[in-house]
């Protein structure tokens, strides 16, 4: 446990020192807020996700008003994040939400999870940071911080069911310290961002690191491409083509899967934003 005690005493000067207030989320205990920020925040550094959140809670200050938007303007205010599906997703947990909770987030972890878009990770995150439940959870800065200080010298990956139990047990030695789960997951979080500027890498270690394939030239960046056309205004998979610059095949190829995730509908020849 004397480990542990470092870790924690070490996360939690830090903290103390240089956490993190200034991020807008960190400002707010509403679960709608929090969740919106979980959902930038997947695989998108915080720089680039800070105006947009603030731009996406001004243009849909409540869960109310984006179950009531249309997807094209979800999508709209979202451009320049990425994962276009991230979008969707929260559009459709904010609609379920209304309908199902009459607007009110549920406070367990496994209603949640049952939102779209919403794994253990997020539902989680959303109890901790808005109603500050002690949940244990990971992600990649506690991943990085407790591999750092707890596995350093072991030569085999580190899984998660690894990681998950010293998460549990620092819980009660972060209260100790002062924090309550709410701060000390932020604590955590920022103290794993550090490390990362410090120019300390777990990858190697861990087994659940992969590999993210090169934005340039990738389906993700075509299907955002036509995303953000179809915005403009509709188009058939030829006009797109054009004006993307790229093969019809592979225009038409993604065009097929964003219609089946609902992104996008068909009308005759011309391809549409859903509603």
């Amino acid at each position: 446990m004397n480990g542990l005690q470092t870790l924690v005493q070490e996360v939690v000067t830090h903290y103390r020192k240089e956490g993190r207030d200034f991020l807008p989320w960190r400002k707010t205990r509403d679960p709608y807020r929090i969740l919106v920020s979980e959902m930038m925040l997947q695989q998108t550094q915080v720089e680039r996700v800070m105006p947009k959140y603030r731009l996406f809670v001004q243009t849909f200050p409540t869960v109310r008003a984006l179950a009531q938007a249309k997807l094209s303007d979800v999508l709209a205010v979202w451009s320049g994040l990425g994962y276009n599906r991230r979008a969707k997703f929260l559009h459709e947990a904010a609609q379920k939400i209304v309908q199902e909770y009459q607007g009110t987030f549920p406070r367990e972890p496994e209603m949640l999870e049952q939102l779209p878009g919403v794994g253990q990770y997020t539902a989680r995150a959303i109890v901790v940071f808005a109603f500050d439940r002690p949940e244990v959870f990971i992600e990649t800065n506690i991943r990085t911080v407790s591999t750092h200080f707890c596995f350093s010298d072991v030569v085999e990956k580190v899984s998660d069911a690894e990681i998950l139990p010293l998460v549990a047990a620092a819980l009660p030695l972060a209260e100790h310290e002062g924090l309550s789960p709410r701060e000390w997951y932020a604590a955590l979080m920022d103290y794993g961002a550090y490390l990362k500027r410090n120019g300390i890498r777990i990858n190697s270690k861990s087994k659940h690191y992969a590999k993210q394939s090169k934005f340039s030239d990738s389906n993700r960046q075509l299907r955002g491409a036509i995303v953000r056309e179809l915005l403009q205004k509709p188009a058939t998979a030829q006009a797109l083509a054009k004006r993307i610059k790229r093969e019809s095949a592979a225009i038409e190829k993604q065009l097929v899967r964003l219609e089946k995730e609902g992104m996008v509908r068909r009308v005759r020849t011309m391809y549409h934003i859903s509603r």
